[in-house]
């Protein structure tokens, strides 16, 4: 970015970036984003959870919004009202979960609103909860919300076995969905539009920005979309080897603050220039 008064938009992902990994928001990092927002800048957040997931977090930050849920397939404003909804196909999603039903793995479901689970775990649904806000609904039979998912999530801590399948379900839907890991253990099957690079499209469309005035920050492979897009990219120094390598620069780990110190050792800087 050659000049700083390009800068206009900053757009960052929310687990693994903005949020510790117990999920919770540090200080730093909201005081820091209010100096970005003193400064001039507009601030949103783009992330694979649902809204539900994202108010309580635009609300202690202060935005107004627009901001992208489900990695990008629904915009909605700090008040919940959702300005864009890309679902998935009916039939795609039907036949993801039939591919994902004679796997080893744990399968959700969010439509409505709503999160639904195959079954429960000990560790990823706490999680879950937290990032979601809200509870889950489980039982094996998903009825009819099938026919308005938003998001399909395949849950395992076999790393090798989800590469298996993420190849799999991509060979199956081929461009009728988007399929990316938001954790080593969620793959996740959104909207073909729901991917990260479309959203921080749609982003700069809400916020009347081009791409060549954005900034991203992330840490996982559904971030590279709109590293790819963005004009400046900042991973977080927990990132996997290739997600640090498509970004720009790299700042601390999250559970560090990494948002704060891209903020204040790479945006600022070249704001204030």
């Amino acid at each position: 970015m050659a000049h700083a008064r390009m800068i206009r938009l900053v757009v960052s992902d929310i687990d693994g970036t903005l949020v510790r990994k117990d999920k919770s928001l540090s200080d730093v990092n909201v005081a820091a984003v209010g100096r970005l927002v003193d400064a001039g800048i507009a601030v949103t957040l783009i992330s694979a959870r649902p809204p539900s997931g994202m108010m309580w977090i635009a609300e202690s930050l202060k935005l107004a919004g627009p901001f992208g849920a489900f990695n990008g397939g629904t915009l909605f404003m700090a008040d919940g009202t959702v300005t864009e909804h890309h679902m998935l196909d009916d039939g795609v999603a039907g036949e993801v979960l039939a591919h994902l039903e004679g796997q080893p793995v744990i399968r959700w479901l969010f439509a409505d609103g709503d999160w639904l689970a195959s079954e429960a775990d000990g560790e990823h649904t706490p999680r879950e909860i937290k990032s979601a806000g809200v509870q889950p609904i489980v039982g094996p039979d998903f009825g009819d919300r099938v026919r308005r998912a938003d998001k399909i999530v395949a849950v395992t801590d076999d790393v090798e076995l989800l590469d298996r399948i993420e190849q799999e379900v991509k060979a199956l839907v081929g461009d009728r969905a988007t399929v990316a890991r938001s954790q080593t253990y969620y793959l996740d099957i959104t909207a073909p539009v729901g991917n990260k690079g479309d959203g921080i499209t749609a982003l700069c469309k809400a916020y009347h920005v081009v791409l060549e005035d954005t900034v991203a920050l992330g840490d996982q492979a559904n971030d590279l979309p709109m590293f790819a897009r963005a004009a400046y990219s900042v991973a977080m120094g927990q990132a996997p080897d290739p997600v640090k390598a498509a970004a720009k620069d790299i700042a601390a780990s999250n559970d560090d603050d990494g948002v704060a110190d891209a903020i204040d050792r790479f945006i600022l800087p070249k704001v204030q220039k």
